[in-house]
């Protein structure tokens, strides 16, 4: 038995497919999807979703959004959403490591709105950078 998994952000359905298993990243942590699980509606972090078909992972970027997972059906709805194998990694890793310097700048002009904005522009280049298959220190 499979999971029937669809991932829609504003402008497209990103996934539209069955799986084995599913990861999420919830606010509150990784959970991990299979066949048979419990009802659920859990709002989802800026990071890595990853689907299982037939012991072949695919990682995709989320945005953030929400997650329902009811009758072998989870359905993830997202502010924005991009499959790893669409992600340039070295245009991914320059991403990350200006948003990382970007980051250091805003602390040290301690402007609150300007270090909430450059922590989320960090999280974003992370996740994509992370399905792109970089690694992050």
């Amino acid at each position: 038995m499979t999971l029937t998994v669809r991932v829609i952000a504003p402008d497209r359905t990103v996934w539209d497919e069955t799986a084995d298993e599913v990861i999420l990243p919830s606010t509150t942590g990784q959970l991990g999807i299979l066949t048979g699980h419990a009802p659920l509606l859990t709002a989802l972090d800026t990071g890595v979703l990853r689907v299982r078909l037939k012991n072949q992972w695919t990682p995709i970027a989320l945005m953030g959004g929400f997650a329902e997972v009811e009758a072998n059906e989870v359905t993830i709805l997202v502010n924005g959403a991009e499959r790893g194998d669409s992600i340039n990694l070295e245009d991914a890793r320059t991403a990350y490591t200006k948003a990382q310097a970007d980051l250091e700048a805003a602390e040290s002009s301690g402007s609150e709105e300007g270090k909430i904005k450059a922590k989320k522009r960090v999280k974003r280049a992370r996740a994509r950078l992370q399905a792109a298959g970089g690694s992050v220190e």
